[in-house]
């Protein structure tokens, strides 16, 4: 194999490196995100049951007064039965009263199911709030795995860019300048093996005289379909 050949392998195989480290840090953001976005969820949710919560009991004790305000005017309509002389203004008031009462019985009957809604809510939010802790504790260390992750990988992309310096340097200018023209406009491996006189990055048979010349290894050989590199396999 030319030995400027093997220097190109070693850079592809090192741009490619680069190429996916980079292509990870740029998903770290977004798992962030959706890190965050579950973190979010599960406080709403529990804070959605808490807000029911409240407001079940504001509308309980709702119930509560105007059961309170109707009793103190059954109170008062009584003394007026007490008080009044007349037959038809007794049963007036009597009428009144039964009204009262049947309505007593109403909110009383919407005040007991609320009562038993207002304690379903405070086990569901007891059950939200184990969840929300455990959710929170799990997205913890996932955000800490990601910040090492990223470090890790921001180490490893240092190391690899040094070394595809070192490397590019000891590369011929025109030669490198097309490695990187091709590395830019195939968007992956732009040296690749011949494989019974097929090229490998396109799939299409190469001439016979491009072929030998590969296996001869004595010189950079491009392939006429597709520009890249080719080498030969065996």
């Amino acid at each position: 194999m030319h030995a400027d050949l093997e220097q190109l392998l070693v850079l592809q195989d090192r741009q490619q490196k680069i190429r996916q480290i980079e292509t990870e840090i740029k998903t770290l953001p977004l798992q962030r995100k959706h890190l965050e976005e579950q973190l979010a969820a599960g406080i709403g949710a529990l804070e959605a049951l808490k807000q029911k919560g409240r407001q079940t009991e504001v509308d309980r004790k709702k119930l509560e007064l105007d059961v309170g305000t109707r009793t103190e005017s059954i109170a008062r309509l009584r003394t007026q039965q007490y008080q009044t002389r007349k037959n038809d203004e007794f049963q007036a008031l009597g009428h009144e009263i039964t009204r009262y009462e049947d309505e007593i019985r109403k909110l009383e009957d919407a005040e007991l199911e609320l009562m038993v809604e207002a304690d379903k809510l405070k086990e569901e939010i007891a059950a939200e709030e184990k969840k929300t802790a455990a959710t929170k504790e799990s997205i913890s260390r996932q955000m800490a795995n990601l910040e090492e992750k990223s470090k890790a990988l921001e180490t490893r992309l240092a190391e690899l860019t040094n070394e595809r310096t070192a490397l590019a340097g000891k590369i011929d200018e025109d030669l490198l300048g097309l490695f990187e023209r091709l590395f830019a406009s195939k968007g992956d491996a732009v040296i690749v093996p011949l494989e019974h006189e097929v090229c490998t990055g396109c799939h299409m048979k190469v001439t016979t005289a491009t072929a030998m010349r590969a296996r001869a290894g004595k010189e950079i050989v491009n392939c006429e379909q597709c520009g890249r590199i080719v080498y030969d396999a065996a």
